[in-house]
């Protein structure tokens, strides 16, 4: 698979455009993330079958109980750590930053809150994707204690993460701004990343003034036990909601063999998911909800 290749909105047509309309009116946010567009780039047969079993997933209520939940997992441990540089006023460990305090005009100081509501929306439905993707594929448990409660099944409230973010843009890979450099080479070693940023800090990229700042801040909060209970937290939500879920996805090998997946298709797509659901990811997908609170950005947290 060439994760280099992807199929960008712009360029979607037909089909492959309306799947993408569908993520996002699922996903309840303005953005495809990489993930699908480079897969609908190397396997775009796949990419339509296996949406259309894991759509379900997102479309219930416990799933959105589960979103609000994964969230205050990522944030709860931080908020009490006690090791950011610059608490808030509330006594939070994580600061919030007003516009004066970034030295941004308004309209940057609003496109990077909502750009960073975006990334909090999508955060848990991106843990979700990984882990049952990669566990159908590799043909592990999903599903195996299906919750049996009204929520299970029922429908999403309508209004949760709907309509409040901005879509994302960002630096191209390699640009990233010479005052930013160390920086990044420090964020690069604490997610254990090899030279290639995730979406969040390409996009924040842009304010090199809030995310020299913000990192400054967080650096000593994302490297405390409390982060890391944070991830450990966030994880035992995901990995809870995949046990309970009723619907379960058919991408184990077998099932992909029968509707037409040669077996080289099927390994590149085991690695693709497996790699996405190990590593920088474990602490790059939690620390999505602490930077979108260092704008007050945050979504709901609870939801009963």
């Amino acid at each position: 698979m060439d994760t280099g290749e992807q199929l960008y909105e712009t360029e979607a047509t037909g089909w492959q455009r309306g799947l993408y309309d569908d993520i996002k009116h699922t996903f309840r946010a303005p953005i495809v993330n990489w993930i699908f567009r480079t897969t609908m780039a190397n396997y775009p047969d796949f990419l339509r079958y296996a949406w259309g079993q894991l759509k379900p997933l997102y479309t219930t209520r416990a799933f959105a109980r589960f979103s609000t939940d994964y969230r205050d997992a990522a944030l709860s441990p931080v908020e009490s750590s006690g090791d950011a540089a610059d608490s808030s006023a509330s006594g939070s460990s994580i600061p919030i930053y007003r516009r004066e305090d970034l030295g941004v005009a308004p309209a940057e100081y609003r496109e990077l809150r909502g750009q960073l509501a975006t990334f909090d929306v999508v955060a848990p439905r991106l843990a979700v994707l990984f882990e049952v993707t990669d566990r159908a594929l590799h043909d592990e448990p999903v599903g195996t204690e299906p919750d049996e409660n009204y929520a299970a099944t029922a429908p999403p409230p309508a209004w949760l993460d709907r309509d409040r973010g901005r879509s994302p843009t960002m630096i191209a890979a390699g640009e990233v701004p010479d005052n930013l450099g160390g920086v990044v080479e420090s964020i690069e070693d604490f997610h254990g990343l090899s030279g290639t940023l995730p979406s969040i800090y390409r996009c924040l990229c842009q304010w090199p003034a809030y995310l020299d700042r913000a990192w400054a801040d967080l650096e000593p909060v994302v490297r405390s036990e409390g982060f890391e209970a944070a991830c450990e937290g966030a994880r035992e939500r995901t990995e809870a909601f995949a046990a309970a879920t009723p619907y379960r996805p058919r991408l184990d090998p077998d099932s992909l063999d029968e509707v037409g997946f040669d077996d080289a298709a099927i390994e590149d797509l085991q690695e693709l998911f497996e790699r996405f659901n190990r590593g920088a990811v474990e602490t790059v997908i939690p620390a999505l909800p602490v930077y979108a609170a260092t704008l007050d950005a945050s979504g709901c947290r609870e939801l009963r």
